[in-house]
């Protein structure tokens, strides 16, 4: 007992350490001036060590298993994860000297198997993504591992009152900005864990931000939070790397968002081309999908006369994407025309032109 205790606090300060090496993600300001009055913001999360908002899930997830116990020394840690956070969680399994085994959909991109190995992880590749965390409980099972489950342990792993989450983060960077207090806050849903964690902290520090998510096509959430069931599933996983999901994963808390959008794949991955161009750096699939949110929201204020502020998150970069997302070959392969929503979305952003009608709840 002494011994195990010794390496868990050794261990667990190493992750802190980690942390403390570490600055905080950038708060981008983005100008529109056809929304004068509203002011648009992308917490940058790409800027974490292993490049994605998944970075911070990962480290809590790490303490929250060291915490209960369920980690220990030479322990193999598994994860089910369609790339970021098998990423970021092969950079901790690293760092505390453990192997790592992602189970991820086929489909995802080898810039994301090729991160996971550098950092040592090994990469179990299933041909149908409903069947990720059933093949991990299975390998966890085999190798007598720790099968993390980020799908079910995202919303309770982090500390939503502060611990800088991203949250706190966010309100934060804000406070010197000329609508301090968003109107709204943008994030979409893979685990459920961000939306979960933004929409606790506004209500516990009694914030007036509203907490908006986006949902992208083959994905159960939005039919959920419109329905109320959470036996809802589907045979294909979602298109949109990182967000989206066949079932209602448990970390999915509807009662703390207070609007959700459907967001057609089309407009993600144009909005993720347009808003490449316009910041200077390449983002992924998920912070396309988030804009449209964003944008539509701005839309929604502006016909009502509203100021205010709206922050979304750009998730990862769109590096990790080169041969999906960014390849025309790719786009064609997959029956993506972007041509239309580019324009539409161009014409959006610079003139203030209404999007293509998208589904809300409420």
């Amino acid at each position: 007992m002494p011994q195990q205790r010794h390496w868990l606090n050794q261990a667990i300060q190493t992750i802190e350490a980690d942390y403390n090496r570490s600055a905080d993600t950038h708060l981008i300001p983005v100008r529109l001036d056809a929304y004068p009055d509203i002011d648009f913001y992308l917490k940058d999360e790409s800027s974490h060590p292993t490049g994605s908002l998944k970075h911070r899930l990962a480290r809590s997830l790490f303490l929250y298993a060291l915490s209960n116990g369920w980690l220990k020394e030479g322990s193999t840690v598994i994860e089910a994860s369609s790339g970021s956070t098998a990423v970021s969680e092969a950079y901790f399994a690293r760092l505390l000297n453990l192997p790592f085994i992602a189970v991820m959909p086929a489909s995802t991109s080898q810039e994301k198997i090729a991160a996971i190995e550098f950092y040592g992880g090994r990469c179990h590749l299933v041909a149908n993504a409903g069947e990720i965390s059933i093949e991990s409980q299975r390998l966890a099972r085999e190798t007598g591992g720790h099968f993390m489950d980020q799908f079910t342990y995202a919303e309770r792993a982090t500390d939503w009152r502060a611990n800088n989450n991203i949250a706190e983060s966010i309100f934060n960077q804000m406070a010197l900005e000329r609508f301090p207090i968003p109107k709204w806050i943008v994030a979409s849903c893979g685990t459920g864990g961000t939306s979960a964690t933004l929409g606790r902290y506004v209500r516990y520090r009694k914030l007036a931000s509203g907490i908006a998510c986006v949902d992208p096509e083959n994905s159960v959430f939005f039919s959920a939070y419109q329905s109320g069931q959470r036996d809802l599933t589907l045979t294909k996983g979602s298109r949109i790397e990182g967000i989206g999901r066949p079932k209602v994963e448990p970390s999915f808390i509807p009662s703390v968002i207070d609007t959700m959008l459907q967001i057609p794949d089309t407009l993600s991955l144009a909005a993720m081309n347009w808003l490449s161009q316009k910041i200077g750096k390449k983002v992924g699939g998920s912070t396309g999908c988030n804009w449209i949110g964003a944008l539509q929201l701005a839309q929604d204020m502006q016909a009502k006369g509203q100021a205010g502020s709206i922050v979304t998150l750009l998730c990862d970069s769109g590096e990790r994407y080169a041969q999906t997302y960014y390849s025309a070959e790719w786009l064609t392969q997959n029956g993506f025309d972007l041509s239309a929503a580019l324009a539409q979305i161009s014409s959006s952003c610079e003139h203030g032109s209404p999007l293509p009608s998208l589904s809300r709840i409420p």
